[in-house]
C-alpha cells in the first residue's frame, strides 16, 4: 500500500474559498487542497453561476490529508478558529448562501467527530453567538477554475488578500505553530 493510499479527504466551507485554501496548503499533513464548489445542485457549476446563489453550492476546499500526522479533529479545530461559523451565509463582507459555513462528511466516523466537536465549542461558550454551520453529507464536489488555485500566494498585494487573508494566515502562524509546515512558516 502506498502512502497516497493512507490520504484522507476532508470538504469544509468556510466562506471564501481563497481564504480556507490559503490556510490549509500550510498544515502539515495537508496534501493537497483544491478549491471548488460543494453540494452544487448542477453538475459542473461556474464561478458565475455560484455566485448568483442559483446552484446550491458552497465555496468549500477539499483537503487531501495524512491522518497519521494530522487529525481530521486537529482540521476541525482550525476551521473552526479561522472562519466566523456564527454568521449565517456570510463570512465578513461577502454575501451569500455560496459563502455558508459547512462541514460536508464522508462517512459516519466523520460525521460524529464534526457533530462531537461543535457542541464542544457550544458548551465551552467560545462564540457569544449560536454556530450555525452545517454539518451535512457530502454529495459533491466540482473544481473550482484554475485562476482561483494558489489565489492567495499568486496575488498577495491583492487589497483582499491582504485584508482579509492575510489576517487569517498569521492567526493560523501564530495559533497553530506546531502543525504548520516549516517551509511555510511565514505570511
Amino acid at each position: 500500500m502506498s502512502d497516497h493510499d493512507q490520504l484522507e479527504l476532508a470538504t469544509l466551507a468556510g466562506g471564501c474559498f481563497w481564504c480556507t485554501e490559503a490556510v490549509f496548503k500550510r498544515v502539515k499533513g495537508v496534501e493537497s487542497v483544491t478549491p471548488g464548489y460543494a453540494a452544487s445542485q448542477i453538475p459542473n457549476p461556474s464561478y458565475e453561476q455560484v455566485c448568483s446563489g442559483k446552484t446550491g453550492a458552497a465555496e468549500a476546499v477539499q483537503i487531501r490529508y495524512d491522518p497519521r500526522v494530522i487529525s481530521y479533529e486537529q482540521l476541525l479545530d482550525i476551521f473552526w478558529h479561522i472562519h466566523d461559523p456564527t454568521t449565517l451565509n456570510r463570512q465578513g463582507n461577502d454575501v451569500g448562501t455560496q459563502y455558508r459555513s459547512a462541514i460536508f462528511y464522508h462517512d459516519d466516523e466523520q460525521r460524529r467527530i464534526a457533530l462531537a466537536s461543535k457542541e464542544a465549542l457550544e458548551r465551552a461558550r467560545t462564540y457569544r453567538d449560536p454556530i450555525v454551520t452545517e454539518i451535512v453529507p457530502f454529495s459533491n464536489f466540482y473544481p473550482a477554475e484554475d485562476y482561483h488555485r494558489d489565489y492567495y500566494d499568486r496575488h498577495p498585494n491583492q487589497p483582499y488578500c491582504m485584508i482579509v487573508i492575510t489576517p487569517k494566515v498569521q492567526k493560523l502562524l501564530r495559533e497553530y505553530t506546531p502543525v504548520v509546515k516549516e517551509d511555510q512558516a511565514h505570511a
